[in-house]
């Protein structure tokens, strides 16, 4: 071989990279030489760079998809909540008008009773659940609302529940009324 072919001839595991650039005393021409095992080693770091990148986004987009799972669900729970809000009066006033029929004891009011009976079955299948209160349970502030404080008429009494004014209800695991108390100082 001679001298012009050793020098054109490049080794396998390197390879000849020219940069140029420009100063202001004129243009110089560098030659590098990087080995194929350092060109590797880059393209494997942004390998790895590009499936963490991936993974990521594929979680994000895992999380995406259950929290939106979520949220759908209970939209469908509490999708009928504002008709639920707008019956609720409908059922105060039928317990009302159940209270005064008893005193009369007449035959309208088992006509209205079984109405009342089925209009609160048809809800509670729907979710709707009546909260529990009763006169001389102990206030809680997380389920029940407090109207007003009044002096207890014994001292047992104090920051029990005195009178129940409304009944309260949720619909699922969400309090869609609280029940309005009297409580007792």
């Amino acid at each position: 071989m001679s001298k012009k072919d050793k020098s054109q001839e490049v080794p396998q595991d390197e390879e000849t990279i020219t940069q140029e650039e420009n100063t202001s005393s004129g243009t110089t021409t560098k030659t590098k030489k990087r080995s194929k095992k350092e060109n590797m080693e880059t393209l494997q770091t942004e390998l790895d760079n590009e499936k963490d990148r991936y993974l990521r986004l594929f979680a994000e987009f895992e999380n995406y998809k259950r929290r939106t799972g979520k949220e759908r669900v209970e939209l469908f729970k509490t999708a009928s909540q504002d008709v639920m809000v707008s019956l609720l009066p409908v059922l105060d006033d039928f317990d009302r008008a159940l209270k005064e029929m008893v005193k009369m004891e007449n035959d309208q009011s088992k006509g209205i009773e079984l109405i009342s009976n089925k209009l609160k079955e048809a809800l509670k299948q729907k979710g709707l659940t009546l909260i529990e209160t009763k006169a001389g349970e102990v206030f809680n502030a997380d389920i029940h609302e407090a109207i007003t404080q009044i002096p207890s008429p014994s001292d047992d009494l104090k920051g029990k529940i005195i009178d129940v004014i409304e009944m309260g209800y949720s619909l699922g695991e969400k309090i869609i009324r609280y029940p309005k108390v009297v409580i007792g100082q």
